[in-house]
């Protein structure tokens, strides 16, 4: 991979996880608005559904052959659970249990998940296995969201 798409992967995956807990927040405070996450969880996947669309059709996506989709395994074909499952989970818990609360318990199990994903090369992702140097990083990452999350809920002194 050059240096090029590095930076550009590396900057729309950074843009991802900037809009996680923003969407989180957000999606939270109109569930907490209309006392119905469910709905306000609706009316997100309905917008991001229409940005999808739009962004397919304008990049020429609009043309692809359905006839395709009997490739796809059941598995690959479920995948949108996750999303739904995220979305109403956090929808949910933001003003409940606190933004930051909930994303770092995501952000802890998407490192753990993403790196037996890798290890065993689940799902058609590339194998990666976890050596020493890999877990010690790993668990870093986690401790450090962990311990950041804990110092942001720590009852403030008079």
């Amino acid at each position: 991979m050059n240096t090029q798409t590095l930076a550009l992967y590396s900057a729309i995956s950074l843009i991802a996880g900037v809009l996680i807990p923003i969407m989180a927040a957000l999606s939270g405070a109109m569930g907490r608005t209309f006392d119905n996450p469910q709905i306000a969880a609706l009316i997100v996947v309905g917008g991001a559904f229409a940005i999808v669309a739009a962004f397919t059709l304008a990049s020429g996506g609009g043309a692809f052959d359905w006839r395709l989709l009997k490739q796809a395994t059941p598995l690959q074909l479920v995948a949108g659970f996750g999303m739904a499952f995220y979305l109403l989970s956090i929808t949910y818990l933001a003003p409940r249990f606190g933004v930051g609360n909930a994303v770092m318990l995501v952000v802890a199990g998407q490192i753990a998940s993403s790196a037996m994903i890798d290890h065993f090369g689940l799902f058609g992702a590339p194998h990666k296995p976890i050596d020493l140097p890999r877990a010690a990083g790993l668990a870093i990452m986690v401790a450090g969201v962990v311990i950041a999350q804990l110092a942001a809920n720590k009852p403030a002194v008079d």
